[in-house]
């Protein structure tokens, strides 16, 4: 049974709503922006104002609806703070978005000069980390990828806030299927799906939530029960809240996705791109970017928040925190004698 400290169990509410459903919004994305304008302005790399100011859109017409945001330390942070409401939950990643490629495997980092300390100190929510993983990769770059989560689920442990952590499977050198971009891989096997969550979902990497991608392609997810027993499998071997995310996929497919994932217990979503891509392609027309982000992107956002109220599961009643529900008792945590949840800096 997993025990929450009164840092994660503040965090947690505070992502999501009174209802116990997380419907969250991706604003930490930085290649998938990046690259498009850079590439739009003929330039190695993009300019921080256009992609802080795009990210600021986002903020500004999408917090709205959801219970949370995940921002990320290079632009949305400096540019976007002091537009999130304060009702909002606050989620900041912590991986740097360029990885190492190695011919055996992807290894992750993180953001130079930043850790879960800094994180914790700037008021945030919960601490987001997404790592690279594929279970029959080399030995030695499973090994550091492992390594690395767990460090940071002792971090945040020790700084008492929670861990959402992101999986993703990618093509490794043998592979048809090549890319190096921030897509579902094509192709991909639902067993290194399922195998790596299984992996992670272990007490000793201290995962509070997962954001998951779909264990099938996500034009697969055509409403079978084939397809629903592989989504069942995923829910069972997280062991704990879970959350979907979207990898660029479609608006109607990732709604496909949603319905299989919460009829197998997710309870909701961390999603940017099926949300808010079609407005951003038509760049560098700001005035068109906002009029899309306030009409199909905010309708669209509607439409799954009103799925996920209506299907997806509270994670306060995950069975993972045993009869009562997610819950905090002052002696649980040490109050009886005073707290000490968490070391200093």
């Amino acid at each position: 049974m997993i025990e929450l400290t009164p840092g994660k169990l503040w965090g947690m509410r505070r992502m999501s709503g009174e209802n116990g459903v997380f419907k969250m919004t991706a604003v930490d994305q930085r290649p998938p922006i990046k690259g498009p304008i850079a590439a739009h302005l003929g330039v190695d790399e993009a300019p921080w104002q256009e992609v802080a100011r795009f990210k600021g859109l986002l903020v500004e017409t999408l917090q709205a609806q959801s219970t949370a945001m995940l921002l990320d330390p290079h632009y949305a942070v400096p540019h976007s703070l002091d537009m999130l409401s304060p009702t909002k939950g606050l989620i900041v990643t912590l991986e740097d978005s360029v990885f190492k490629e190695t011919p055996h495997g992807r290894l992750s980092a993180d953001i130079d000069d930043w850790s879960v300390a800094k994180i914790k100190r700037m008021g945030s929510d919960a601490v987001k980390v997404l790592v690279w993983y594929r279970p029959d990769a080399d030995d030695q770059v499973t090994q550091a990828q492992k390594d690395y989560v767990k460090r940071i689920g002792e971090d945040c442990a020790r700084f008492d806030i929670p861990f959402l952590f992101e999986l993703l499977v990618y093509p490794l050198a043998a592979d048809r299927h090549q890319t190096g971009d921030y897509v579902e891989m094509r192709g991909k096997k639902a067993e290194h799906v399922l195998a790596s969550v299984a992996e992670f979902a272990q007490p000793d990497y201290g995962v509070d939530v997962f954001k998951l991608e779909s264990p099938v392609n996500a034009a697969e997810a055509d409403g079978s029960a084939g397809v629903q027993a592989i989504f069942d499998e995923l829910g069972r071997l997280a062991g704990r809240p879970w959350v979907m995310l979207s990898a660029g996929a479609g608006k109607a497919e990732f709604r496909a996705v949603l319905e299989h994932a919460f009829a197998a217990g997710a309870s909701g979503f961390l999603a940017g791109r099926a949300i808010w891509l079609d407005a951003f392609k038509a760049y560098p027309d700001w005035d068109r970017i906002r009029a899309e982000l306030e009409g199909d992107a905010t309708g669209y956002m509607a439409d799954i928040c009103a799925l996920a109220d209506l299907r997806a599961a509270s994670w306060m009643r995950h069975a993972c925190y045993g009869p009562d529900g997610a819950r905090f008792t002052p002696a649980d945590a040490g109050f009886r004698h005073g707290y000490s949840g968490f070391g200093g800096a």
